[in-house]
Order: C-alpha cells, then sequence, then structure tokens
C-alpha cells in the first residue's frame, strides 16, 4: 500500500516501526476490525467477525479472528476503535500487523 493513499496526522512520531515515519515496509493483507483491547506498551488486539462454511450441515458458522497489532505513535487509539491493519514485517514474536487508519 502506498504511503500517500492513507490520511496521516501532521505530528512526527520517532517510532522505528511507524508505517508513515519510518522504512517499516508494509505488505500484503489488509483487514479493518475493531480494538477489543490495549493492556501492552504500543500493542493492541484487534478482532474482526468471519464465517465458516459446514458442508456436512449445509450451514454457515460464525468464527472470530484476532491478531495482536502495532500502535504507531502518531496515532491515538482506544479500546473500541474501528481500525484498518495491513501485514507488514515481523515486529516481534507475536507481531506482523500495524493500524493504518482509524476509521469513523
Amino acid at each position: 500500500m502506498k504511503k500517500q493513499e492513507v490520511k496521516t496526522e501532521a505530528v512526527n512520531c520517532n517510532d522505528q516501526h511507524c508505517p508513515f515515519h519510518s522504512t517499516l515496509s508494509t505488505r500484503g493483507r489488509v483487514f479493518v476490525g475493531n480494538v477489543i483491547k490495549r493492556n501492552v506498551h504500543k500493542t493492541a488486539t484487534v478482532s474482526w467477525p468471519r464465517t465458516f462454511y459446514l458442508t456436512k450441515y449445509e450451514r454457515y458458522e460464525k468464527r472470530r479472528s484476532k491478531v495482536k497489532v502495532h500502535i504507531p505513535d502518531c496515532l491515538n487509539i482506544n479500546v473500541g476503535d474501528k481500525v484498518k491493519i495491513i501485514e507488514c514485517s515481523p515486529i516481534s514474536k507475536t507481531k506482523n500487523f500495524v493500524i493504518i487508519e482509524v476509521l469513523k
């Protein structure tokens, strides 16, 4: 995703894992979900619902995907916000996504 496609604030940050103000490469999958937890420094948990088809019963069941994401210093994120996340190079053992936009 090109850096010009996403609206950013004019705030500069010194975060080395910021997709806007550093050299973090973003590529791959893009998801939209809700922040359900934020209790670790610069880390949030984002969840989104999906449906899974069961061929035996010919019905769909609800499932939920949950990933840990990095919060750049230039974004203000709270629990309950709807955010857009994108895959990036691994930041830690469990973080492979970064928040790029807060949706209203």
